[in-house]
């Protein structure tokens, strides 16, 4: 039995909408022969399954193994043809893609002037919506039409496209450089962390620069000014230059925000632009900017003009979901923010399929701060295990790190000594396999170890003692970004002062004006 994960057609049918089944049933009719039943029971099988059994395909002898390789995908094509069929006709790129079509159509059939007439309406459809590389395709296409067919204007034409072409090319080219630069900071992200040291700071910084040194930013276009933007946010984020992040990430949105046209067509890049820009907010612990930009994303997502798809559905719901439960991790608003959790799991179920684990686990700990916060320990312990128990975040070790560290932190206020040895023991072998262990975690781990040899009369000194200490780390930039993770301070204070950790963290978050 395959991984109902593995198997492609498997997973493209579980996707489809009722509207897209009815869709491919129509067009399938249409195909429908006795040669083709096959592959429309094929479909009907698997839309009726739960998980992909090729036994069950085999059961009634009508699909033989021997033809069920290529039959699925001749299915596989079949459907995405249908899907193709039936795309919104709002949909700019599949109308600029459906001329070029219709334009190569009349061309092979030696229509030149109609193919022409066609290329230049929808060059300047292209040009409108920013779509250059299109744009430069179709330049290319109306190069190669000039070059056959004949006429007394073609010394002018002939200038034109080449002035055209090279401009095109120009801009195509510093988007390119600019989106590799991107890519590139990106996956230093994804292979090294962010920065530990000065000497890593001064490399990241000089990496950069040598690759924007010779653009010109005043010709930038929209384009070329988002992938500016989103390479200055790659390298901020980096560097742990939040109010940088800050900076850029209201660059990009605000970009969008006045090309509101932008919002539409590219729906996924504005999504992601305010993620980080909440991000940022939430870094700063800027909590009146973020609110208001938290309402004005809910309030554009849900414009009937946004468009909507399985992608465009899962991510909004990622970044919109994860930023409420940052609302609330930010105010202290621990209790009214419990109505989100039943939300939050019941949409990982609808999207889990296009969630990644990564994102998951990171809704998992966010509940757990939320009941940690709301001093419910059990229900904490029951999400910081999922992520604990996990075997896949290799890529994800610092969210793997602060989560053993807060159920460290629960054991010790649940008062369960047995299992907090065993836990502090198990962190510390985590940690020390870790290549980014920072001093806030070598700290947390000495205090917690050291509390059980004291006597009931000098925790609440060491309380204090470790409190002084972590917030000179917290003003280290190497180690500032820790207690976003875990707001040990705020529950040291708590101990020390026999308060709820969310009334201190609603009280500081009243006495920011930011």
């Amino acid at each position: 039995m395959a991984n109902p994960q593995k198997d492609f057609l498997f997973v493209l049918i579980k996707s489809l909408s009722k509207s897209e089944k009815r869709q491919f049933k129509i067009f399938a009719s249409r195909l429908e022969t006795s040669s083709n039943t096959k592959f429309i029971e094929l479909f009907n099988i698997l839309d009726k399954s739960e998980n992909y059994d090729e036994k069950l395909i085999l059961k009634n002898g009508l699909i033989k193994k021997v033809q069920l390789s290529n039959l699925k995908s001749y299915l596989y094509k079949q459907i995405l043809v249908s899907i193709r069929l039936n795309i919104p006709s709002q949909n700019i790129r599949y109308q600029l893609r459906e001329q070029i079509d219709f334009a190569t159509i009349l061309y092979n059939k030696g229509l030149y002037r109609q193919s022409l007439k066609i290329l230049d309406k929808t060059k300047q459809q292209a040009l409108e919506n920013d779509e250059k590389y299109m744009a430069f395709e179709i330049v290319e296409f109306e190069k190669l039409i000039e070059s056959q067919y004949i006429t007394r204007s073609i010394q002018g034409r002939a200038d034109e496209l080449v002035i055209q072409a090279k401009e095109l090319n120009y801009r195509n080219t510093i988007s390119s450089k600019l989106s590799n630069l991107s890519l590139q900071l990106y996956g230093i992200m994804l292979k090294t962390g962010y920065v530990k040291s000065d000497e890593e700071y001064k490399y990241i910084d000089d990496y950069f620069n040598k690759h924007i040194a010779r653009l010109d930013q005043s010709k930038f276009e929209f384009r070329e000014k988002y992938w500016f933007y989103n390479a200055n946010l790659w390298r901020s984020f980096l560097v742990q230059d939040f109010l940088s992040c800050y900076k850029y990430s209201y660059k990009w949105v605000t970009l969008f925000y006045d090309n509101k046209n932008m919002i539409f067509l590219n729906p996924v890049f504005f999504l992601k632009g305010n993620h980080y820009l909440l991000e940022s907010l939430f870094m700063l612990r800027y909590k009146s900017n973020f609110k208001k930009y938290l309402e004005l994303l809910e309030e554009t997502i849900n414009d009937p003009r946004f468009p909507v798809n399985d992608n465009i559905a899962s991510l909004s719901f990622l970044y919109l979901y994860n930023n409420k439960l940052n609302y609330h991790i930010l105010e202290g608003t621990f209790a009214e923010s419990e109505y989100l959790i039943p939300e939050i799991l019941n949409k990982i179920k609808i999207h889990n399929e296009h969630l990644d684990e990564h994102h998951e686990m990171m809704f998992y700990y966010k509940i757990a701060c939320i009941y940690f916060g709301n001093e419910k320990y059990n229900e904490s312990i029951f999400y910081l295990e999922k992520i604990i128990n996990n075997k896949n975040l290799s890529m994800r070790e610092d969210l793997m790190c602060f989560a053993r560290l807060l159920c460290l932190i629960v054991h010790y206020e649940l008062g369960k000594d047995y299992y907090l040895e065993n836990q502090l023991k198990n962190t510390y072998k985590f940690l020390l396999k870790m290549n980014d262990l920072h001093e806030v975690q070598k700290e947390i781990i000495r205090f917690l170890k050291n509390l059980s040899t004291l006597y009931p009369s000098d925790i609440k000194k060491e309380f204090i003692k470790m409190r002084e200490r972590f917030i000179e780390l917290e003003k280290n930039t190497y180690e500032k970004r820790a207690f976003l993770y875990l707001d040990i301070i705020s529950w040291l204070e708590s101990k020390i002062e026999n308060r709820k950790i969310s009334d201190i963290i609603k009280e500081k978050a009243k006495l920011s004006n930011r």
